[in-house]
């Protein structure tokens, strides 16, 4: 069924476009200042000692005329100010084609404190290798690392999710047959040196690349020996005496050419399977650019939910599952350039239930958890992915809510995304609060990817709810302490701690965490999707779903 229309030029649609656009600009400034990295005077450093900058390296390792799916540019916004900042954690992942197979790339970013690693270049690599883990990508790893970051070595050490877990994971990658290929395009130092050699191949530029556990300095104080970095880990010692690398090679630029050569010659099982239906990609039916305008600048405002989807879906077509029941969450069948999705979006529109009553936009109701609880049983039975669009304010309160037992329902549906098997996709447009955030499959929910659009508000509840609270509980704290204010402070006070609660909840907040894989222009969204899909395809099967696990 053919969903959307013609949009009215009015004040409306101006206001969201300026307002969309204007956020977009915003993202748009940070992200290229972001890809800077430690700046140009670092780069030209690099140079001068023969060496590309990582997303130079990546620039020649992928093939002419794709595209990178980076994830998590944005992370650690905003951190290690005292030490300078760390320009996207100093790592540089994502998804790109290597003579025609979808790898995931771990580039180190020397330009940023000599590619050190900080507590989030940790965890983004985590996540790169967790991406590659659940869809079988072959890794190729361009080190450039002086190692871990001593000021915070507390912070990315010993725990579970720390520094280690990345040579464990490379472990469990090879055993796996998931081939890791490595290239040593600088300093591998300590821990940062058994990435690389853990890795199934290991190359190393001869001059610029180096490996050892412990460094020159290191070594005499240890020990009191006085070694120089070939003889202690240059490129012609381990290839020719230690045996720790495979091969050397004079440059960057032979060392990404070799990469190449052996991802060309992978076996064929390797690459993507025929796993998920897809026809002839279709354009939706209503430009793109529209999406700006249908989107409510104002968060609490509704719009129209189907007037979004039908600039996204393939000639916005929507099967629409239960279309008169639970109508503040849509689900339905459809086409995203080609391939077949399952459909999960917030509803923001003030909608009727069948029983006449009002129901608030981006709202769960119990109904509407039903619903979708089954139609992602549906989906999971059938093959075909999820894509779940957030601008969810969480779900319905109240005693008739309680009474009709919405923690149920909830709980339902919570845990058919939870159990669901299929790859799934979340994309977070607009709000994002509280237990709606997990029941339409937030970060801790495994979405094969999660990306937000620069209208998102990622919080437990909405800025006006959660400062007024909060000043609640402030105020009774000056009570107990036999104080009071005037309204006129009260007022300030409020003022001071909803802008606070707001920056935390502003979309490159999350992204700096890692809880989102990165911020993107809502037109780049089909594209997304269908990568995904294509990277999901390289797993040999999707585990039978089993339905006996949504008995709530």
């Amino acid at each position: 069924m053919r969903i959307g229309s013609e949009l009215k030029a009015d004040q409306a649609t101006k206001k969201n476009r300026e307002v969309n656009l204007a956020l977009l600009d915003e993202i748009t400034v940070v992200s290229e200042k972001t890809m800077e990295g430690g700046g140009a005077k670092a780069i030209e450093k690099l140079h001068e000692k023969g060496k590309l900058s990582g997303r130079e390296r990546i620039a020649l390792l992928i093939d002419f005329g794709t595209d990178f799916l980076e994830i998590g540019l944005h992370t650690a916004h905003g951190f290690y100010e005292e030490e300078g900042g760390a320009p996207s954690a100093g790592v540089i992942t994502g998804v790109g084609y290597v003579e025609g197979r979808q790898c995931m790339i771990v580039a180190n970013d020397a330009t940023v404190k000599a590619g050190a690693w900080f507590p989030l270049t940790a965890k983004k690599n985590l996540r790169a290798q967790e991406i590659a883990i659940e869809n079988k990508l072959p890794t190729i790893y361009l080190a450039d690392s002086a190692g871990v970051f001593l000021p915070k070595q507390d912070e990315i050490f010993p725990d579970k999710e720390h520094f280690g877990r990345q040579f464990r994971n490379n472990a469990v990658m090879s055993s796996m047959g998931i081939p890791q290929i490595s290239c040593i395009m600088g300093p591998c130092v300590a821990g940062g040196a058994y990435l690389p050699i853990m890795s199934d191949e290991a190359l190393i530029v001869e001059g610029n690349g180096s490996l050892f556990l412990a460094g020159p300095a290191l070594v005499e104080a240890a020990i009191g020996e006085k070694a120089n970095i070939e003889d202690l880990g240059g490129a012609a010692m381990h290839c020719s005496i230690s045996g720790v690398t495979d091969r050397k090679v004079k440059d960057d630029r032979e060392g990404i050419e070799v990469i190449r050569s052996l991802v060309s010659k992978f076996g064929p099982d390797l690459g993507p399977k025929k796993l998920f239906d897809r026809a002839e990609p279709q354009q939706p039916a209503f430009p793109e650019d529209e999406l700006f305008a249908v989107l409510s600048y104002d968060r609490t405002r509704p719009y129209d939910t189907y007037e979004l989807l039908a600039r996204i879906l393939d000639d916005s077509e929507l099967d629409e599952f239960k279309p008169d029941y639970g109508k503040t969450i849509i689900c339905g069948y459809a086409r995203i350039d080609g391939w077949a999705v399952g459909i999960v979006a917030n509803n923001r529109n003030i909608v009727r239930s069948a029983k006449g009553e009002m129901q608030i936009g981006g709202v769960i109701y119990n109904d509407s958890a039903d619903k979708a609880a089954r139609f992602i049983m549906n989906c999971n039975q059938r093959n075909v992915p999820l894509v779940f669009f957030q601008d969810v304010t969480g779900f319905m309160v109240g005693t008739r809510a309680e009474q009709g037992g919405i923690i149920k329902d909830g709980a339902k549906m919570v845990n058919a995304v939870a159990n669901s098997t299929v790859p799934k996709f979340t994309f977070i447009v607009g709000n994002s609060y509280g237990a709606g955030n997990y029941a339409m499959c937030g970060k801790a929910y495994d979405p094969r990817c999660i990306f937000a659009w620069p209208s998102a508000n990622i919080a437990v509840m909405g800025g006006a709810q959660a400062s007024k609270t909060l000043l609640t509980i402030k105020l009774s704290q000056l009570k107990k302490q036999g104080k009071s204010i005037s309204q006129e402070e009260q007022s300030e006070m409020l003022r001071e701690i909803q802008e606070r609660y707001d920056n935390s909840t502003h979309p490159l907040y999350a992204a700096a965490r890692l809880w989102v894989d990165g911020i993107i222009d809502p037109r780049e969204t089909r594209h997304i999707i269908s990568t995904g899909i294509r990277v999901a395809s390289h797993n040999k099967e999707i585990p039978r779903f089993n339905p006996g696990l949504l008995q709530v």
